[in-house]
């Protein structure tokens, strides 16, 4: 299998300065390389980020995550990012805004109405909150009720450093199901 280190340095360079997960077809078309060639080498970049520092991995690795490829700490490493974040002591979510986006992500499409009656307050400052942060979306109005529907953005889960929302951990038998809701 041949390499080629231009290309590769240029992924790299390219993935440093991405803020967003970038797909092989945009990296690609940006490199005007054929797209085996970039799989080729995100792989081999995947690898030598892995292999590195005797098996145990750079402070960062490279992820396909939402439909993209994009870099991330490592988390073996991600105490010390933890540890520069709190110092810097940033805007954080409130309990409720992290209570509404967790039914958000599990109930999908939901809205404001349901997410009210699962929290038991009104939502309608949170709900503004997450959408301003970009962490939620408008999907739909649902026909019948008039209802704006709200789910999860790709935003969230480029945050999370998921792929899908199937990758959330089991949500605990404790919440109401749909028809105690309804």
């Amino acid at each position: 299998m041949s390499n080629d280190l231009a290309l590769r340095g240029a992924l790299e360079a390219i993935l440093t300065v991405a803020e967003t997960p970038m797909s092989m077809v945009t990296l690609a078309g940006a490199l005007e390389a054929p797209i085996n060639d970039v799989k080729r080498e995100l792989d081999a970049l995947k690898e030598d980020y892995d292999q590195a520092h005797d098996g145990l991995g750079r402070g960062f690795e490279l992820r396909e995550v939402g439909g993209g490829w994009r870099f991330y700490v490592r988390q073996t490493h991600d105490w010390g990012v933890r540890q520069l974040v709190a110092n810097e002591n940033p805007a954080k979510l409130s309990q409720a805004a992290l209570e509404t986006l967790a039914v958000i992500a599990y109930r999908q499409p939901v809205s404001r109405g349901e997410i009210s009656s699962i929290r038991g307050v009104n939502v309608d400052s949170v709900v503004r909150t997450l959408l301003s942060r970009g962490l939620v979306i408008e999907l739909y109005t649902d026909n019948e009720t008039g209802s704006v529907m709200f789910g999860t953005s790709e935003t969230l889960l480029e945050n999370l450093g998921i792929n899908s929302l199937s990758e959330l951990p089991p949500v605990s038998p404790h919440l109401p199901n749909q028809d105690q809701i309804d």
